[in-house]
C-alpha cells in the first residue's frame, strides 16, 4: 500500500536526471509468487550528478546490487534506492524479486487468469526493478524471457526464441513507462502489412483460446490505421512486428507499449455474435489511438507527466480524425462533443478542474483526465482551425522531424507552429494553462444592411486559475437568410479580447447565425436570440453540427420550462424533429443523434448555473414525457423509418448499415412507447447479432417485459465475460430511479459478479453511478452500496477506485439532504487509516478539505 499521505509535485521543480542511460539489460525468470528480474544498465553521469543516484522502486525485494562488477548496499526506503556512484560511467546490476500473482493493483508485472502481464504507465515499471521511472530518460532496451509459456513477449524485434526462452530488442530509445512483457498460452491471429517503403510488418492479435473468432476486425483496424498513418501524417512504422493481447484484467482501455501494445479485452475483441455496432466502432478508434502513439507518444514522448497531453490530446485528435474519415465526420463531431460535455464540462466545472497542463500533482494516475485526453484534443482543433490545415500539415512535419527520439514539453510544440507559420502562439498558450470552460455570448444588431456580432467571453475565477486572462477562441460562423441559403459562408472569427465585435456589410437582409459551427471552441455558449430562430437552424442550417444543437437547444429549453414551470412539451421542437424525421437523404446515424435528448446530468448543470437546485426525479420525469411526447408526434412516420432502415443484408460493422441499425432501433424504442414491447420481443427472438438481440432487450426491461428474455440472455451469453458485462450493466441502466441501487446491490451478490476486475466492476457500480435520477435518488441508497464498495476496492485496486471517485465532483449541485448524504459518504472513506494515496488525493480535492 502506498503512502497515504500525499505530496504535491510541482511542475516549476522540474529537474532534468542527472545520468544518462545508454543501455538497458533485463532477464526475466518468471514464477507466479517468486519472478526474479535481473537488470544491467549503462549510466553515464552528466556534470551535476552529484556523486549518488536514486533509482525509484516500490514492493521490491533486492536480492543483490552491484557496480561495475563490485558488491554495493544502497539506502532503501518504499520509494526507491540512492547509492553512491562513480563519476565516469559505470554499469548498474541488481536483482529483485516481485510477486506477480498478489500484484491486484495491476500495475507493473501482474498476472491476470494465468497470464503475466504489465501495465508501466504512468509509474508502474518501479514495481518491476529499480529504475529512473520517469519519461525524459530514454534508452534502448534489450529482454530476456525464461518460462515456462508457449508465448513470450516484449517490446521490440525478437532476436531469438527457444522453449522456455526468447529475446527482444527494441532498437528505439524509450522511457520505462512504455516498456511491456506478456507471457502465457496465447494464440495468434497473424497477419501482414506492406509499408509504402515496400517493408513487410508482421502484425499479431494473440488472444485466449477460444477467443480466435472475434480477432479479425482488430486486425483490419490495425491494418486502415497504419495505412492511414502513412497516408494521411505520413508516418511510417519502424520495427518488423507489431503485436497486440488482449488482457481481461486492465484498468484502462490499452497501453500503446512499443510494438506490444497491450488492450483490454473489451477494447480489441469483437464479432457480430458478441458486440454491438457501438463496440465495433470503439475498437476501431481505440486500436487507432495506441497505433498512433507510435509516432506521437513513443518516438517523440513527453518530458514530465505535467505534458501528458502533448501525448494524449493530439493522439485523441488524430485518432478522431481517423474514425471522420473512416465513418461520418458529422456523426463523429456530434458524438464527440456529447462525451466532451458529459464528462468534460463537470470536470472542469467542478472541484478536480485542472489545466490541460496541470502545475502540480500528487498522484499522475488522477490525471489521466477528461481534461488531458478530450479538452487536450479540442485545443490541437482550435490550433489547426487557426493555422489552416496547410499550416497544420507543415508544423506537424517539422515537429516530427525536429523532435523524433526526444522527451518533448508544450513550449517545444507551440514553437513548432510559431516557425512553421509565423503566427504569435503566446495568448493561444493559456488555453493549456488556464482551467475552466468560458463561456461566450453572443448578441447582434442590425442597422440598414450592416451586421454586427458581438462576443464576450467570461472564464471564472478557480483555485487553479485565480485570474483568469482572455483567451483566443476561434469561433466558426456562417450566415444564412431567411430562405435558408449562405449570405455569408462559414469563416473564423477569432476572439481574442473580453468582448470584440464583427462587422458583416453589405448583406441584403438581416441574416439569421450560425455559430460555433462544428463545435469550433470547447465553451459553453449563450445566444441571445429567438426560440424560433432555433426552430429555422433545425430546419436550414447547412452545418449539420449546428443543425443538430438547435433541435438539441429546443429540446433543452422546452425540457427546463417543464422542470421548472410544469409546462407541456414544446411544440415547436415536436414539429422541427418530425420535419427531420421526414426528410429523406440525411445520414441514418446523424437522424438517430437527432432523437436523443440532452443528458440528465446537463440539465442538472444548467439548473445549477441559472442559480436553481435541481431535482434528479423531476429531471427524470420531464425526460421521459418529452420522450413520450416526441413518440407521439413521430407515430406517423415511426413504423416507416423502422422498416425502411431493416438491414437484412449479412452483418457488417460498417458505417451504412450501423447507421441504419442506429436509427432502426431508435425509432424502436420509440415505437414501444406506444404499441408496447411486441415489436422489441420480435426482435430479440429473431436477432442474429448483438447489437439487435442488446437494444431489443433494453427496450423489454424498460417496459418491464423483460424477465423470459433477461434469463434466456444470461442461459446464452453466460460463457462470455465481456458480453456478461453488458447483461450486468443494462440492468442497472434500465432500471427505474427507485430501483437502481437495489438492482445494482442484487447484482453484486450475483456468482459471475467478479469485482476484482475492473470491467465487471465498472459494469455494475459505474453503471448506478451514470444513472443521474438513479444515483440521486432522495433515499441516497446508491450513495452509500458505492462507498461501500470502493471502500473494499481500495485496498485491492487504488486507481479503479480513484477513477470511480469522480462521480461524486458534483455533489454541491444538489439540495442540502443529499449533499449531506454524500459528504458523510466522503467522510466515512476518508477516515480510513490506510486510504491509498490515489483515493485519499481524489477525495480530498472532491470534498474540499
Amino acid at each position: 500500500m502506498r503512502d497515504a499521505a500525499p505530496t504535491t509535485i510541482y511542475l516549476k521543480d522540474y529537474k532534468p536526471f542527472g545520468f544518462e542511460v545508454t543501455s538497458v539489460a533485463l532477464t526475466f525468470d518468471l514464477h507466479p509468487n517468486a519472478t526474479r528480474v535481473k537488470s544491467r544498465i549503462a549510466f553515464a553521469p552528466k556534470p551535476d550528478a552529484g556523486g549518488k543516484i536514486f533509482l525509484h522502486g516500490e514492493n521490491l525485494t533486492l536480492v543483490s546490487a552491484r557496480i561495475d562488477g563490485e558488491p554495493v548496499q544502497p539506502e532503501i526506503t518504499t520509494e526507491g534506492l540512492t547509492c553512491p556512484v562513480p563519476d565516469a560511467p559505470f554499469v548498474w546490476e541488481a536483482e529483485v524479486e516481485i510477486d506477480p500473482a498478489n500484484n491486484t493493483a495491476l500495475e507493473g508485472l501482474y498476472m491476470s487468469n494465468g497470464m503475466y502481464c504489465t501495465q508501466c504507465e504512468a509509474e508502474g515499471f518501479r514495481k518491476i526493478t529499480y529504475y529512473p521511472d520517469r519519461p525524459d530518460v530514454m534508452s534502448v532496451f534489450t529482454v530476456t524471457i525464461n518460462g515456462p509459456h508457449p508465448v513470450l513477449l516484449s517490446n521490440g524485434n525478437p532476436v531469438d526464441a527457444s522453449d522456455g526462452h526468447a529475446e527482444w530488442h527494441d532498437p528505439w530509445p524509450k522511457p520505462a513507462y512504455l516498456f511491456a512483457l506478456v507471457a502465457g498460452d496465447l494464440v495468434a491471429h497473424s497477419d501482414r502489412f506492406t509499408t509504402r517503403s515496400g517493408r513487410a510488418v508482421d502484425l499479431n492479435l494473440y488472444v485466449r483460446p477460444g477467443d480466435e473468432g472475434k480477432c479479425a476486425f482488430g486486425m483490419q483496424a490495425l491494418k486502415d490505421s497504419m495505412r492511414w498513418d502513412e497516408d494521411v501524417y505520413g508516418r511510417e512504422y519502424d520495427l518488423d512486428v507489431f503485436n497486440i493481447v488482449a488482457v481481461d484484467d486492465f484498468n484502462m482501455g490499452a497501453m500503446e507499449n512499443k510494438g506490444l501494445n497491450i488492450f483490454n479485452s473489451s477494447a480489441v475483441l469483437a464479432s457480430p455474435e458478441t458486440a454491438t455496432d457501438n463496440n465495433f466502432e470503439r475498437i476501431e478508434a481505440i486500436i487507432a489511438h495506441e497505433y498512433f502513439h507510435n509516432w506521437t507518444g513513443n518516438r517523440i514522448t513527453c518530458r514530465d507527466w505535467f505534458q501528458l497531453c502533448l501525448k494524449e490530446g493530439l493522439t485523441v485528435f488524430r485518432d478522431s480524425q481517423f474514425t471522420s474519415d473512416m465513418r461520418s465526420a458529422p456523426v463523429k463531431r456530434i458524438s464527440d462533443v456529447i462525451d466532451l460535455r458529459a464528462r468534460q464540462f463537470p470536470e472542469d466545472q467542478g472541484p478536480l478542474a485542472h489545466p490541460v497542463r496541470p502545475e502540480s500533482f500528487q498522484e499522475i494516475n488522477n490525471f489521466y483526465t477528461a481534461t488531458v485526453y478530450e479538452k487536450g484534443a479540442e485545443v490541437i482543433g482550435m490550433l489547426r482551425r487557426l493555422v489552416g490545415a496547410q499550416g497544420y500539415d507543415k508544423a506537424l512535419s517539422l515537429y516530427f522531424d525536429r523532435h523524433d527520439g526526444q522527451a518533448c514539453t508544450i513550449e517545444d510544440w507551440l514553437k513548432v507552429f510559431e516557425d512553421a507559420t509565423g503566427r504569435d502562439l503566446a495568448q493561444f498558450k493559456r488555453w493549456y494553462s488556464q482551467a475552466g470552460t468560458p463561456t461566450v455570448t453572443v448578441r447582434d444588431a442590425w442597422y440598414s444592411g450592416t451586421y454586427i456580432l458581438t462576443f464576450t467571453q467570461d472564464l471564472k475565477p478557480s483555485a487553479t486559475t485565480p485570474d483568469p486572462q482572455p483567451q483566443v477562441i476561434p469561433i466558426v460562423t456562417g450566415l444564412l437568410s431567411r430562405s435558408g441559403e449562405e449570405l455569408v459562408p462559414s469563416q473564423v472569427l477569432e476572439l481574442t479580447e473580453t468582448s470584440q465585435s464583427f462587422t458583416f456589410e453589405g448583406l441584403p437582409e438581416r441574416p439569421i447565425p450560425s455559430v460555433l459551427r462544428g463545435f469550433s471552441a470547447p465553451v459553453v455558449l449563450h445566444r441571445e436570440m429567438p426560440e424560433e430562430h432555433q426552430a429555422f437552424l433545425l430546419a436550414h442550417d447547412t452545418d449539420p453540427f449546428n443543425r443538430w444543437e438547435a433541435g438539441r437547444e429546443l429540446a433543452r429549453a422546452s425540457l427546463l420550462a417543464m422542470i421548472r414551470d410544469g409546462a407541456k412539451p414544446d411544440q415547436r421542437y415536436l414539429d422541427g424533429m418530425h420535419a427531420v424525421m421526414a426528410e429523406d437523404g440525411l445520414d441514418p446515424a446523424y437522424r438517430a443523434l437527432m432523437l436523443g435528448l440532452p443528458a440528465q446530468s446537463d440539465l442538472a448543470r444548467t439548473l445549477h448555473d441559472m442559480g436553481e437546485v435541481p431535482d434528479p426525479a423531476a429531471i427524470w420525469t420531464a425526460s421521459e414525457t418529452l420522450r413520450d411526447a416526441l413518440a407521439e408526434r413521430l407515430s406517423d412516420v415511426l413504423p416507416g423509418l423502422h422498416e425502411a432502415h431493416q438491414v437484412r443484408e449479412d452483418y457488417q460493422p460498417n458505417a451504412e448499415q450501423s447507421g441504419r441499425r442506429s436509427l432502426a432501433n431508435a425509432t424502436l424504442s420509440l415505437l414501444a412507447r406506444l404499441e408496447g414491447p411486441a415489436r422489441a420481443q420480435a426482435q430479440y427472438d429473431a436477432a442474429d447479432n448483438m447489437t439487435q438481440q442488446l437494444a431489443a432487450l433494453a427496450v423489454l426491461l424498460r417496459e418491464k417485459a423483460g424477465d423470459n428474455a433477461l434469463h434466456a440472455f444470461e442461459n446464452q451469453w453466460s460463457h462470455d465475460r465481456l458480453v456478461m458485462d453488458k447483461w450486468f450493466g443494462l440492468q442497472v441502466m434500465q432500471a427505474a430511479p427507485d430501483a437502481v441501487a437495489a438492482t445494482a446491490q442484487k447484482l453484486t451478490e450475483h456468482a459471475d459478479f467478479n469485482w476484482k476486475n475492473p470491467n465487471r466492476f465498472r459494469s455494475v457500480l459505474g453503471a448506478m453511478a451514470s444513472h443521474h435520477a438513479g444515483f440521486h435518488h432522495d433515499s441516497g441508497a446508491a450513495y452509500t452500496l458505492l462507498a461501500d464498495w470502493l471502500i473494499k476496492l481500495d485496498p485491492v485496486n487504488p486507481q479503479t477506485t480513484a477513477r470511480m471517485c469522480a462521480v461524486f465532483q458534483t455533489w454541491k449541485r444538489y439540495d442540502e439532504g443529499r449533499q449531506a448524504m454524500i459528504a458523510a459518504e466522503l467522510d466515512r472513506i476518508l477516515a480510513l487509516p490506510e486510504l491509498s494515496r490515489d483515493t485519499t488525493e481524489m477525495l480530498t480535492r472532491i470534498r474540499g478539505t
